[in-house]
């Protein structure tokens, strides 16, 4: 048993335990729009979280969250739809569960300006709602992957369009964010996938 067999294991467990829900989710490509969704979420841990700019009007997110049983998972689906968003239950979807979550992505003609970050913050609940309050509201992401890996530190991925021009102005908010980051705009991998 090797630590990528056990991190198989421990996902089916949660989805047989019934303590992941996961989520499609149609939300406005406009500002506040992460804001206003994080804020459904609220205070439950999210599991995993994919999204990559793929429309003018539209942002398709892919999401997870612990659930405490199945009536949770549809009340967040009411929360979701109370908001306005088109919610699609995708918990009981194998091929959602074995592969579409490992291929939300790809290139896009939209993620024009787009600077790749990894960060690393204390995981506990409300963690993504603070990184997305602390970032100027002129800024779009454009990419976002995370994925709750049971350690005491979150690790995601943000594409974020910054206009060449806001470049102190970025700088300035990695400064004071308090967070680990790194630089990833020039990887290869990211260059020939997504950028």
């Amino acid at each position: 048993m090797n630590f990528d067999r056990l991190r198989f294991v421990a996902e089916r467990a949660e989805f047989g335990e019934r303590r992941e829900a996961i989520f499609a989710v149609t939300i406005p490509e406009e500002r506040g729009s992460l804001r206003k969704f994080c804020e459904c979420i609220g205070k439950r841990n999210l599991t995993e979280f994919n999204y990559r700019i793929a429309d003018e009007s539209e942002a398709h997110i892919f999401v997870g969250v612990q659930i405490q049983n199945r009536a949770d998972a549809a009340k967040m689906v009411e929360t979701f739809a109370d908001s306005g968003f088109k919610t699609i239950d995708l918990t009981d979807d194998e091929l959602t569960k074995l592969h579409l979550r490992h291929m939300v992505g790809g290139r896009s003609a939209l993620a024009e300006n787009e600077l790749l970050y990894r960060f690393e913050f204390p995981e506990r609940p409300g963690a993504l709602m603070q990184f997305v309050n602390s970032m100027s509201p002129d800024w779009n992401i454009s990419l976002f992957h995370y994925r709750n890996n049971g350690a005491d530190y979150g690790r995601i991925v943000v594409g974020m369009q910054v206009p060449p021009h806001e470049m102190e102005e970025w700088q300035a908010f990695l400064d004071t964010l308090g967070y680990r980051y790194w630089d990833e705009s020039q990887n290869p991998a990211y260059k020939l996938f997504l950028g």
